[in-house]
């Protein structure tokens, strides 16, 4: 083999099939996710991780769609920029509530406030330090998640398959009592804590009116 042969055959073992290829789209986004927390974590950022993977990281079925955190307004800045600067591409959305970061086409949601309201210190505080993914961090507390989805459940989303899936998961973690109070001027809301009511799954419904 000549010297322009065998240095073609280098390049092509070095880039061969596959090799630049990206990760699966469930791998891109729990490395995303893994990413964001390691990030965050090493800003000494407060945060939690929330959403469907905090669902997740308690018993409940793996999402598909994306990853979701939590930071105080006052952190935004400097959560955008450890993600920056961890390799994430920052992207800042139309919407005033959160900002975006992707790996890869994975997409992690780092939300400020959540079903309108700020993010407190006394919610990420709530949070327990599980192992996710092989990374301890902050997974919001049970009833907080419930709480949150029956809050977003409305005409544009009102997906009680997966909720139910969730709520049996966590049921035992869940403080209904408190959900029911939080819950208690949203119909759907109401109406989903009916229904599982109904189903054995919470002790309470909703109050009478």
């Amino acid at each position: 083999m000549d010297s322009g042969t065998a240095t073609s055959a280098a390049v092509g073992a070095e880039v061969g099939p596959g090799a630049a290829d990206p990760p699966d789209p469930r791998t891109a986004l729990q490395d995303a996710l893994r990413m964001t927390a390691v990030a965050l974590e090493d800003a000494g950022i407060p945060f939690a991780l929330v959403g469907g993977y905090a669902a997740w990281a308690r018993g409940a079925p793996e999402p598909d769609h994306d990853a979701d955190f939590a930071v105080a307004e006052t952190d935004v800045t400097r959560a955008q920029e450890a993600l920056a600067a961890a390799g994430l591409d920052v992207r800042e959305p139309a919407e005033n509530w959160l900002f975006k970061a992707f790996h890869h086409d994975a997409m992690v949601d780092v939300l400020f406030r959540m079903v309108g309201e700020p993010i407190t210190g006394q919610m990420l505080d709530r949070s327990d330090v599980m192992e996710v993914l092989a990374v301890r961090m902050p997974v919001l507390d049970a009833t907080d998640i419930i709480s949150a989805k029956m809050r977003v459940l409305g005409e544009h989303y009102c997906d009680f398959t997966r909720m139910i899936a969730m709520v049996r998961a966590l049921r035992e973690q869940v403080d209904w009592h408190r959900v029911r109070r939080e819950t208690a001027e949203t119909p759907y809301g109401r109406a989903f804590l009916l229904l599982v009511h109904e189903l054995g799954i919470s002790p309470v419904g909703p109050e009478p009116r």
